[in-house]
């Protein structure tokens, strides 16, 4: 049986407390684990769950769910009744003593975040080959590649990692920029490149996707391959990539389909189990790109278990436009 929407007064009951309403302002901000969410609260997480079970009843909450982890978002933009209510009381919460104390608590968790994502791949940067980049044909790459020609001058590689994408757009950008949030795969991406050829134009830069060393406008166009998977947040980063693209500019995005392999969350750092392409699309959507393109290619990523056997997962790529104007 389908429940009824929340009314407004049911709604209005369930933020008339100030600890839900400063997990709201949490998660406006980002996504987070229930645990990661305690931690922000300063509150124990069985007191923060009961609040959660009244934050999903009133459909204010979205979730996402791999292996055992609840991964919780806000759901009010999903609703013009519940956007208003948020909107006329988010100024408010904002003013909460607390809500500051909240907010330099979720910065640590996201600083910790990026400091275990970086020791992770720093740590399998040199044997990243064997373990990140198994495909069937490569055609991916190819396809994510010929999405930003035939007017691309300055392209990005965005979580670069040790040069997938990289060695197929030198020759093709005037430039090439390469990106990622390990100096240690940028060292060994470096590496393998050289010698370059002749009038090949390549930077490296370390940073993050929801922090990108680029400059506004700077890039005719970037491809983000294999990377969404490993972040906790989609939309920090494609707006990072918006703001990064010069107008007309395209983004080519290489990503896994949903998949059960559970065991590439220890061995190579994913934090998604794959990505239903139309929450990238979405994501797309509500970080301001237009002229959307899905496409499936006739490849496959195919990563070794520790039994020996490989497994066969589906790839997709999704094409977007920063709008000309």
């Amino acid at each position: 049986m389908i429940r009824a929407a929340p009314t407004p007064s049911e709604r209005l009951r369930v933020l008339s407390d100030p600890v839900r309403l400063r997990v709201l302002l949490l998660l406006e901000r980002g996504e987070l684990t229930v645990g990661e969410l305690a931690r922000a609260l300063g509150l124990s997480q069985p007191r923060v769950s009961n609040h959660l079970r009244l934050l999903r009843e009133a459909r204010l909450l979205r979730e996402r769910h791999e292996g055992r982890t609840t991964h919780l978002s806000l759901a009010v933009s999903e609703d013009e009744s519940a956007a208003k209510l948020w909107n006329a009381v988010r100024a408010e919460v904002e003013a909460l003593p607390e809500a500051l104390a909240d907010r330099e608590r979720q910065e640590r968790i996201v600083d910790e975040r990026r400091a275990r994502g970086g020791e992770f791949f720093d740590a399998v940067a040199g044997r990243w080959d064997k373990i990140g980049t198994d495909f069937a044909t490569g055609v991916a790459r190819e396809r994510a590649i010929a999405a930003l020609l035939p007017r691309v001058s300055v392209i990005a590689d965005l979580g670069c990692g040790t040069g997938w994408i990289t060695r197929s757009l030198i020759g093709v950008a005037g430039k090439v920029i390469c990106v990622d949030r390990s100096a240690r795969m940028l060292e060994v991406t470096r590496t393998k490149l050289a010698p370059l050829p002749s009038g090949v134009e390549l930077e490296f830069r370390r940073g993050e996707l929801d922090a990108l060393p680029v400059a506004d406008a700077e890039l005719d166009g970037a491809v983000c391959a294999m990377v969404l998977h490993h972040l906790h947040d989609l939309r920090p980063a494609l707006l990072e990539c918006w703001r990064a693209l010069k107008p007309g500019g395209v983004l080519s995005i290489v990503e896994l389909a949903p998949h059960k392999e559970a065991w590439m969350a220890e061995a190579q750092g994913d934090l998604r189990m794959g990505l239903d392409p139309r929450d990238v699309l979405d994501a797309l959507t509500r970080a301001g790109f237009v002229d959307l393109s899905l496409e499936s290619p006739n490849d496959a990523y195919r990563p070794r278990r520790e039994d020996g056997a490989r497994a066969e997962l589906p790839l997709y790529t999704v094409r977007g436009r920063k709008p000309r104007a």
